[in-house]
Parts: structure tokens; C-alpha cells; sequence
């Protein structure tokens, strides 16, 4: 909707360019990925990756979270990503899914040369 667009106005536009779109192809993926350089030469950067598949609702339910949460729709919890607290979302979301691998790689790798 634009650089200025609030979430509502991002939603607005998602839910509008999907109208047509069959709930059977209303398929989501969030993909956060973090990444580690000792330094700017870094050979071997340690990188990080965690995907949050979901469905696209038709129209928005919860008020928790940010961005496209009230109509990504997550099958796993029976709920939108805005009717989870934030301790839950941490705990499935692909940002902590992400976080938790960095965290357990970089208590590794730190230990080697």
C-alpha cells in the first residue's frame, strides 16, 4: 500500500489483491533469517533460518502482534498470529525459530578457533 501505509492499510490492500483467491491457495509463509560476521571478511558467517507457515483469512481476527498477524492464520494453535500472547508467538514464529537456532549454533561455534 505504500512506504507510508499503516498495518490496517497493508491488510486492507493484501485482503483486497486476494478477493478471488481460493482458501485452498491462501497459503503463507513468514521467513526471518540471521546472520553473523566476525568481521566484514568473514569466510565462514554463521546463518540462521526459521519459516512460519500459515493460511491467509479472509478478514482479520485479534489484537495482539503487528503487521499482517490478524489474517495470518496459524493451523497448529486453531488461531490467527494475533491471538497469540507474545511468549507464544516467540515460541513458534519463525523470528524465534531463527533466534533459538542462532543461539544454540553461537554457544558452538564461539568454542572453536
Amino acid at each position: 500500500a505504500g512506504p507510508d501505509a499503516s498495518d490496517t492499510d497493508n491488510i486492507e490492500a493484501l485482503l483486497e489483491a486476494m478477493k478471488d483467491v481460493p482458501e485452498t491457495e491462501r497459503t503463507a509463509r513468514f521467513q526471518c533469517v540471521v546472520v553473523f560476521m566476525r568481521h566484514a571478511e568473514d569466510p565462514t558467517p554463521l546463518i540462521c533460518q526459521g519459516s512460519w507457515q500459515g493460511q491467509i483469512l479472509q478478514s482479520p481476527l485479534g489484537d495482539e502482534g503487528f503487521g499482517y498477524d490478524p489474517v495470518f492464520w496459524v493451523s497448529e494453535t486453531d488461531c490467527t498470529a494475533a491471538e497469540l500472547s507474545p511468549e507464544q508467538k516467540h515460541a513458534i514464529s519463525h523470528r524465534g525459530k531463527a533466534m533459538r537456532q542462532f543461539m544454540e549454533e553461537f554457544k558452538y561455534t564461539r568454542h572453536q578457533p
